[in-house]
């Protein structure tokens, strides 16, 4: 098999991308989560789009905003692994891939997201910390965490495609 991270500005993504995005972005908050809110947000113009392509089909994504673009501090957020795809902790390497690019890349040193309560302990083995009261977003229970950088060297290169580098 053939997989690649890739990592892109919305203008820089193909119709195909955008649309296999969307389309997985569907799959599961809207249809598998049976959620009806509106996905497409504007937000996707103002995003960075990091996604894992297998041969030609996107399985695993998210979208990573600067500090001030959604939030104050620096932002992930449509964390999303295809349900076919699943058990085979992409989730933590996206979530590891969307850290170090934030940090590297964006130099943000603190990360917020809005997860929902489900994935809390994933979100902990990952570094991020409860922040607030749960809430309801879209009708499902969520919290916001926050991850913080801690003081240790990054390495300089962006390493986007090498397992090592996170």
């Amino acid at each position: 098999m053939n997989d690649l991270w890739h990592i892109k500005q919305f203008d820089e993504l193909s119709n195909r991308e955008l649309y296999q995005i969307l389309q997985l972005r569907n799959k599961v908050f809207v249809v598998e989560q049976n959620c009806i809110y509106q996905d497409v947000d504007e937000k996707d113009y103002d995003a960075f789009h990091l996604f894992l392509k297998q041969n030609t089909k996107i399985i695993a994504y998210a979208r990573l905003f600067k500090a001030g673009d959604y939030f104050d501090r620096g932002s992930i957020g449509r964390v999303v692994v295809d349900p076919q795809q699943r058990k085979q902790n992409l989730g933590k390497k996206l979530m590891q891939k969307a850290i170090d690019f934030m940090v590297k890349n964006l130099k943000e040193k603190t990360i917020e997201i809005s997860a929902q309560t489900y994935l809390i302990k994933f979100y902990n083995d990952l570094g991020f910390k409860e922040t607030g009261e749960k809430y309801l977003e879209d009708n499902i229970p969520h919290i916001r965490m926050m991850y913080r950088q801690k003081e240790i060297k990054a390495k300089k290169n962006n390493c986007l495609n090498d397992e090592n580098c996170i």
